[in-house]
C-alpha cells in the first residue's frame, strides 16, 4: 500500500481552532464517500497553526481533501517526495490519455473539440506533444490531417481561442522530419487568429527554414510557393515572421534574400518587413545599409519608414560618429515630405555637436527650425557656444536670432 501524507496548515492564532474544525467538516465528507480509503486525520495545534496530517492509500481521497483545504484557504503542501512521484505518474497517465482523446477526435474528424481537450489538460500537454501520435500517419495523410485541423478551426470564436491548438501543432511540426511548407501555413493560420507562436519558434523556425534550403537547393521564392502545393499561399505576414526569427539568430543575410525574394512569391514588403530589418542592422551599427534600406523603400515600395524606425537609424549613427549619415538620411526624408518627429532631429543634432560639427550643427538645426522645431535650451546654448569657438560669431548671431523668433 503506498501512503500519502499531507500537511494542512491555517495561518494566524485566532483562525487556527475553526480552521481544524472546516477541515474536518470537509474530511468528513469526504469520508462518507470513501469509507474503505479513510485511514486517519488528527489535527493538532501548535505556535499558531493548526496541522491536520491526512493520509491516505489513493489519489481518489487525496485529490479531494487537498482541493476542499485548498478552498477554504488552507496552505498545502506534500510533507514527502512519495506524493512527487504520484504526481509524475499521474502526469504520464494524463498525457496518455490527452494524445488518446486527440487521437479519437481526430479519427471522428470532430476537430473542434482538439482546444477544448488542450485547454483542460493545460499542465501535461507539452510533453511528449499531444500531437506525436501522428508520427505513425504517412506524410501525406499527416498534412492532410493538420489542413482539415487547420481548417476547422477558422470559423472558432474568439478566433484565438485555438491558440493551444495552433502552438501545440507548430511544435510538433517543426520538430518533424520534413517541417516545411507545412510549419509555414500553421504559422500563417495562427497569426491570422490575432495570435502569437510561442517564443520557441524562433528558435526553431530558422533551423528549418535554412536545413529545408540546404536540403532542396531551392530559391527564397520558390521554397516560399511550396505553400501552394498544401494549398496555402505566403503572405506578408508569414514572411514578416520568417524575417523576425532569422534576425533573432543573427541570420540577417538570410532575412535579407528573403525580403528581397518575397516579392517573386506574391508578397510584397510592408513596414514591418523593412522596420524589423532596418532595426536589426542599427543595432549591429550597419550605417550604410540602414542608408540604403531606408531609400529602398521609399523608392521601390513607396514605404515612408515609421519615426520610431528613423529614430533607431539616427541613433545607430549616432554611436559610430557618423553623423553626416544621419543629417543625409534627414534630409533625404524631408525630400520626400516624410514626418520625421523631434526625437530623430534631436538626436541627430545632438550628435552633430558631440562630434563638435558645428557649423553642420547650425545648418541642421536652420532645416529644423523651419518645420517647427526647437532644441532643448541645453542643446542651444552648446550650439552658439560651438559656433562662436570656431569663431562662427556672424552664423552664432543668426542662430541665436532664429531661436528667439521662434519662442517669440
Amino acid at each position: 500500500m503506498v501512503l500519502l501524507v499531507y500537511d494542512v496548515g491555517f495561518l494566524g492564532a485566532d483562525v487556527a481552532t475553526s480552521g481544524v474544525s472546516e477541515v474536518r467538516e470537509a474530511w468528513e465528507s469526504q469520508r462518507e464517500t470513501y469509507t474503505s480509503e479513510f485511514l486517519e486525520f488528527d489535527p493538532c495545534i501548535w505556535n499558531g497553526y493548526s496541522v491536520g496530517n491526512m493520509v491516505s492509500s489513493s489519489k481518489e481521497i487525496a485529490i479531494p481533501m487537498a482541493l476542499a483545504a485548498r478552498n477554504l484557504g488552507v496552505i498545502f503542501r506534500p510533507s514527502s517526495h512519495i506524493f512527487l512521484q504520484f504526481s509524475l505518474a499521474h502526469s504520464v497517465s494524463s498525457q496518455h490519455s490527452l494524445q488518446e482523446s486527440i487521437r479519437a477526435a481526430v479519427e471522428s474528424k470532430t476537430y473542434k473539440q482538439i482546444p477544448e481537450l488542450l485547454i483542460a489538460s493545460r499542465e501535461s500537454f507539452q510533453n511528449p506533444n499531444p500531437f506525436a501520435f501522428l508520427s505513425t500517419f504517412s506524410e501525406t495523410h499527416r498534412v492532410s490531417v493538420i489542413d482539415e485541423i487547420l481548417q476547422s478551426l477558422i470559423p472558432v470564436r474568439p478566433r484565438s481561442h485555438p491558440r493551444v491548438a495552433y502552438s501545440c501543432l507548430l511544435s510538433y511540426t517543426l520538430e518533424s522530419p520534413n517541417p516545411l511548407p507545412l510549419a509555414l501555413a500553421i504559422i500563417q493560420r495562427t497569426l491570422r487568429s490575432g495570435c502569437l507562436p510561442v517564443p520557441q519558434t524562433h528558435l526553431l523556425l530558422p533551423k528549418a527554414w535554412l536545413d529545408h534550403r540546404k536540403r532542396s537547393q531551392l530559391s527564397i521564392p520558390s521554397t516560399l510557393s511550396e505553400m501552394h502545393f498544401i494549398g496555402y499561399s505566403p503572405d506578408c505576414g508569414t514572411c514578416n515572421y520568417l524575417i523576425l526569427s532569422l534576425c533573432k539568430v543573427d541570420q540577417l543575410q538570410e532575412a535579407l534574400k528573403v525580403l528581397h525574394g518575397m516579392s517573386r512569391a506574391g508578397c510584397i514588403p510592408d513596414l514591418d518587413s523593412y522596420g524589423t530589418l532596418i532595426s536589426e542592422m542599427s543595432e549591429l551599427r550597419k550605417t550604410s545599409r540602414v542608408l540604403e534600406m531606408v531609400k529602398e523603400m521609399m523608392k521601390k515600395h513607396g514605404l515612408n519608414p515609421r519615426k520610431e524606425t528613423i529614430v533607431k537609424a539616427v541613433d545607430s549613427m549616432r554611436a559610430t560618429r557618423e553623423i553626416w549619415r544621419a543629417v543625409e538620411m534627414i534630409e533625404f526624408l524631408e525630400s520626400e515630405d516624410v514626418d520625421i518627429g523631434f526625437e530623430a532631429y534631436e538626436l541627430a543634432l545632438e550628435g552633430c555637436l558631440e562630434g563638435r560639427r558645428f557649423v553642420l550643427a547650425g545648418k541642421f538645426v536652420i532645416r529644423m527650425t523651419e518645420r517647427g522645431f526647437i532644441p532643448y535650451i541645453r542643446v542651444r546654448q552648446r550650439l552658439v557656444e560651438g559656433l562662436v569657438s570656431v569663431g562662427e560669431l556672424e552664423f552664432a548671431s543668426v542662430v541665436r536670432q532664429r531661436f528667439a523668433e521662434l519662442k517669440s
